[in-house]
């Protein structure tokens, strides 16, 4: 009987650990980057950066494509290095901060590519117009923050959208309404 219970209990645990449940993890906002660029007339390559934003994972490490993420920041948290073009960019021309100063992602899927790499398509929302994008996302590490000492996560991931799918496409095609985004995120486990 004592082994029949003992049997019964493992193979309980077992089946628990099969459907465990996606962990939270919240962005690490001094460790997390959105840079952007695009084509200025062929001569020079502009670039702009958001930073030090919130967001939320939810990261199923044993079936990653049932993990999620959430985030959203505003469109006057730009930073281009230059304050007549970080203005001129949040204007109606192109982000729209006055009236729409939120830029959020919310996933609607992730498909996994490889052993640490998937597809994450989703909603981006800038200047109040949602597209769906897709994220060539890549888990960079996962494990125990050394200095923190609790679970830590680490993402690269990048996507192309066109400004003027965002009613922001001044001077295209001259300047380029092709964008490349690049991300780099730290998530720590939410307690």
């Amino acid at each position: 009987m004592k082994k029949l219970l003992l049997g019964s209990a493992l193979t309980l645990a077992a089946a628990t650990a099969a459907v465990a449940e996606p962990v939270e993890y919240t962005l690490d906002n001094t460790h997390t980057q959105i840079v952007f660029h695009y084509n200025h007339l062929g001569f020079s390559t502009g670039f702009g950066m958001f930073s030090g934003f919130d967001g939320t994972i939810m990261f199923d490490a044993e079936d990653p494509a049932a993990s999620s993420v959430e985030v959203a920041f505003p469109a006057s948290s730009l930073l281009t290095g230059i304050d007549v073009r970080t203005k001129h960019f949040l204007t109606g021309d192109f982000f729209g901060a006055d009236e729409n100063d939120n830029v959020s992602f919310t996933s609607t899927s992730i498909e996994v590519t490889g052993e640490d790499t998937g597809l994450i398509t989703g909603d981006l929302t800038i200047n109040g117009v949602t597209n769906e994008v897709v994220l060539d996302a890549k888990l960079n590490q996962l494990g125990e923050h050394p200095m923190e000492g609790k679970q830590w996560a680490g993402f690269d991931a990048t996507t192309t959208v066109l400004r003027s799918d965002y009613d922001m496409g001044m001077f295209a095609p001259y300047v380029g309404d092709e964008v490349e985004i690049e991300i780099s995120i730290e998530a720590m486990q939410a307690e």
